[in-house]
Protein backbone atom coordinates (compact mmCIF):
# COMPACT_ATOMS: atom_id res chain seq x y z
CA UNK A 1 0.00 0.00 0.00
CA UNK A 2 1.34 3.39 -1.00
CA UNK A 3 1.45 5.97 1.75
CA UNK A 4 0.15 9.49 1.03
CA UNK A 5 3.76 10.70 0.89
CA UNK A 6 4.73 7.99 -1.61
CA UNK A 7 1.72 8.83 -3.77
CA UNK A 8 2.57 12.55 -3.60
CA UNK A 9 6.22 11.87 -4.50
CA UNK A 10 5.19 9.65 -7.40
CA UNK A 11 2.79 12.23 -8.81
CA UNK A 12 5.38 14.99 -8.44
CA UNK A 13 7.98 12.89 -10.26
CA UNK A 14 5.71 12.04 -13.18
CA UNK A 15 3.88 15.35 -13.72
CA UNK A 16 6.27 16.88 -16.29
CA UNK A 17 6.59 13.72 -18.38
CA UNK A 18 2.84 13.19 -18.29
CA UNK A 19 2.22 16.77 -19.38
CA UNK A 20 4.72 16.44 -22.23
CA UNK A 21 3.08 13.23 -23.38
CA UNK A 22 -0.39 14.77 -23.25
CA UNK A 23 0.73 17.90 -25.12
CA UNK A 24 2.34 15.72 -27.79
CA UNK A 25 -0.89 13.77 -28.15
CA UNK A 26 -3.48 16.56 -28.12
CA UNK A 27 -1.42 19.59 -29.26
CA UNK A 28 -3.15 21.86 -26.74
CA UNK A 29 -1.50 22.96 -23.49
CA UNK A 30 -4.73 23.64 -21.62
CA UNK A 31 -6.34 20.36 -22.65
CA UNK A 32 -3.13 18.53 -21.73
CA UNK A 33 -3.16 20.09 -18.26
CA UNK A 34 -6.77 18.98 -17.79
CA UNK A 35 -5.98 15.45 -18.94
CA UNK A 36 -3.00 15.11 -16.60
CA UNK A 37 -4.88 16.61 -13.67
CA UNK A 38 -7.86 14.31 -14.20
CA UNK A 39 -5.52 11.32 -14.49
CA UNK A 40 -3.73 12.20 -11.26
CA UNK A 41 -7.02 12.66 -9.42
CA UNK A 42 -8.31 9.33 -10.74
CA UNK A 43 -5.10 7.58 -9.64
CA UNK A 44 -5.29 9.08 -6.16
CA UNK A 45 -9.01 8.34 -5.71
CA UNK A 46 -9.24 4.87 -7.20
CA UNK A 47 -5.75 3.37 -7.06
CA UNK A 48 -3.98 5.19 -4.23
CA UNK A 49 -4.08 2.02 -2.15
CA UNK A 50 -1.89 0.11 -4.62
CA UNK A 51 1.74 -0.72 -3.84
CA UNK A 52 4.17 2.04 -4.95
CA UNK A 53 5.76 -0.25 -7.55
CA UNK A 54 2.43 -0.54 -9.41
CA UNK A 55 1.73 3.19 -9.60
CA UNK A 56 3.77 3.97 -12.76
CA UNK A 57 2.04 1.39 -14.94
CA UNK A 58 -1.43 2.11 -13.56
CA UNK A 59 -0.90 5.85 -14.09
CA UNK A 60 0.26 5.34 -17.69
CA UNK A 61 -2.89 3.35 -18.44
CA UNK A 62 -5.11 6.01 -16.82
CA UNK A 63 -3.34 8.76 -18.79
CA UNK A 64 -3.76 6.84 -22.04
CA UNK A 65 -7.46 6.31 -21.38
CA UNK A 66 -7.98 9.96 -20.45
CA UNK A 67 -6.28 11.05 -23.68
CA UNK A 68 -8.47 8.75 -25.76
CA UNK A 69 -11.55 10.08 -23.95
CA UNK A 70 -10.49 13.63 -24.87
CA UNK A 71 -10.24 12.67 -28.55
CA UNK A 72 -13.68 11.07 -28.43
CA UNK A 73 -15.18 14.22 -26.90
CA UNK A 74 -13.46 16.37 -29.55
CA UNK A 75 -14.86 14.21 -32.33
CA UNK A 76 -18.38 14.71 -31.00
CA UNK A 77 -17.87 18.46 -30.54
CA UNK A 78 -16.43 18.89 -34.02
CA UNK A 79 -19.37 17.05 -35.56
CA UNK A 80 -21.70 19.87 -34.54
CA UNK A 81 -22.32 22.44 -37.27
CA UNK A 82 -22.03 26.10 -36.27
CA UNK A 83 -24.50 28.71 -37.37
CA UNK A 84 -23.33 32.08 -38.63
CA UNK A 85 -25.36 33.64 -35.84
CA UNK A 86 -22.87 32.14 -33.37
CA UNK A 87 -20.33 34.64 -34.68
CA UNK A 88 -22.47 37.71 -34.19
CA UNK A 89 -21.28 40.29 -31.71
CA UNK A 90 -22.71 39.75 -28.26
CA UNK A 91 -22.91 43.49 -27.60
CA UNK A 92 -24.93 44.04 -30.79
CA UNK A 93 -22.18 46.15 -32.30
CA UNK A 94 -23.56 47.79 -35.46
CA UNK A 95 -20.04 47.83 -36.99
CA UNK A 96 -19.53 44.08 -36.63
CA UNK A 97 -18.92 42.30 -39.93
CA UNK A 98 -18.50 38.54 -39.96
CA UNK A 99 -16.48 38.47 -43.20
CA UNK A 100 -14.03 41.08 -41.90
CA UNK A 101 -13.61 39.08 -38.71
CA UNK A 102 -12.93 35.87 -40.61
CA UNK A 103 -10.48 37.66 -42.95
CA UNK A 104 -8.62 39.08 -39.95
CA UNK A 105 -8.43 35.64 -38.34
CA UNK A 106 -7.10 34.08 -41.56
CA UNK A 107 -4.42 36.77 -41.91
CA UNK A 108 -3.17 36.39 -38.36
CA UNK A 109 0.53 35.48 -38.19
CA UNK A 110 -0.16 32.45 -36.00
CA UNK A 111 -2.69 31.00 -38.44
CA UNK A 112 -1.37 28.10 -40.49
CA UNK A 113 -2.46 27.67 -44.04
CA UNK A 114 -4.90 24.88 -44.75
CA UNK A 115 -2.21 23.06 -46.71
CA UNK A 116 0.22 23.20 -43.75
CA UNK A 117 -2.45 21.96 -41.36
CA UNK A 118 -3.44 19.08 -43.64
CA UNK A 119 0.19 18.18 -44.33
CA UNK A 120 1.02 18.11 -40.62
CA UNK A 121 -2.03 15.98 -39.86
CA UNK A 122 -1.13 13.53 -42.64
CA UNK A 123 2.45 13.20 -41.40
CA UNK A 124 1.24 12.56 -37.85
CA UNK A 125 -1.16 9.90 -39.14
CA UNK A 126 1.68 8.19 -41.00
CA UNK A 127 3.91 8.25 -37.91
CA UNK A 128 1.12 6.93 -35.68
CA UNK A 129 0.33 4.18 -38.17
CA UNK A 130 3.97 3.11 -38.36
CA UNK A 131 4.34 3.12 -34.57
CA UNK A 132 1.19 0.98 -34.38
CA UNK A 133 2.73 -1.52 -36.85
CA UNK A 134 5.76 -2.13 -34.66
CA UNK A 135 5.81 -5.46 -32.81
CA UNK A 136 4.29 -5.10 -29.35
CA UNK A 137 7.49 -5.20 -27.30
CA UNK A 138 9.28 -2.80 -29.65
CA UNK A 139 6.35 -0.38 -29.56
CA UNK A 140 6.17 -0.58 -25.77
CA UNK A 141 9.91 0.02 -25.35
CA UNK A 142 9.88 2.86 -27.89
CA UNK A 143 6.96 4.67 -26.26
CA UNK A 144 8.28 4.27 -22.74
CA UNK A 145 11.80 5.41 -23.65
CA UNK A 146 11.11 8.20 -26.12
CA UNK A 147 7.58 9.30 -25.35
CA UNK A 148 7.47 8.77 -21.59
CA UNK A 149 11.20 9.54 -21.30
CA UNK A 150 11.83 6.63 -18.97
CA UNK A 151 15.48 5.73 -18.64
CA UNK A 152 16.65 2.25 -19.62
CA UNK A 153 16.38 0.87 -16.08
CA UNK A 154 12.84 2.24 -15.57
CA UNK A 155 11.75 0.87 -18.93
CA UNK A 156 13.24 -2.54 -18.14
CA UNK A 157 11.42 -2.61 -14.83
CA UNK A 158 8.11 -1.55 -16.39
CA UNK A 159 8.45 -4.14 -19.16
CA UNK A 160 9.75 -6.90 -16.89
CA UNK A 161 12.87 -7.56 -18.95
CA UNK A 162 16.59 -6.82 -18.90
CA UNK A 163 18.14 -3.47 -19.79
CA UNK A 164 19.85 -5.13 -22.75
CA UNK A 165 16.46 -6.25 -24.08
CA UNK A 166 15.15 -2.69 -23.78
CA UNK A 167 18.12 -1.36 -25.76
CA UNK A 168 17.60 -4.02 -28.43
CA UNK A 169 13.86 -3.37 -28.72
CA UNK A 170 14.42 0.42 -28.92
CA UNK A 171 17.14 0.11 -31.53
CA UNK A 172 15.03 -2.17 -33.70
CA UNK A 173 12.01 0.11 -33.32
CA UNK A 174 13.96 3.23 -34.30
CA UNK A 175 15.47 1.55 -37.35
CA UNK A 176 12.13 0.07 -38.44
CA UNK A 177 10.39 3.45 -38.04
CA UNK A 178 13.11 5.28 -39.95
CA UNK A 179 12.91 2.83 -42.86
CA UNK A 180 9.11 2.81 -42.94
CA UNK A 181 8.83 6.59 -42.81
CA UNK A 182 11.49 7.04 -45.45
CA UNK A 183 9.70 4.55 -47.70
CA UNK A 184 6.48 6.54 -47.28
CA UNK A 185 8.24 9.80 -48.15
CA UNK A 186 8.34 11.31 -44.67
CA UNK A 187 11.64 13.04 -43.99
CA UNK A 188 12.11 14.11 -40.39
CA UNK A 189 14.94 16.38 -39.22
Amino acid sequence: MASPEELHDFLKSVEKRAFKRAVYAVRDDEAALDIVQDSMIRLAEKYGDRPPAELPLVFQRILSNATMDWFRRQKVRNAVVRNFSDFEAAAEDPDFDLLETLDAMAGAPSADSAADTVSRAQILQVIEAEVARLPGRQREAFLLRYWEEFDVAETAEAMGCSEGSVKTHCSRAVHALAQALKARGVCLP
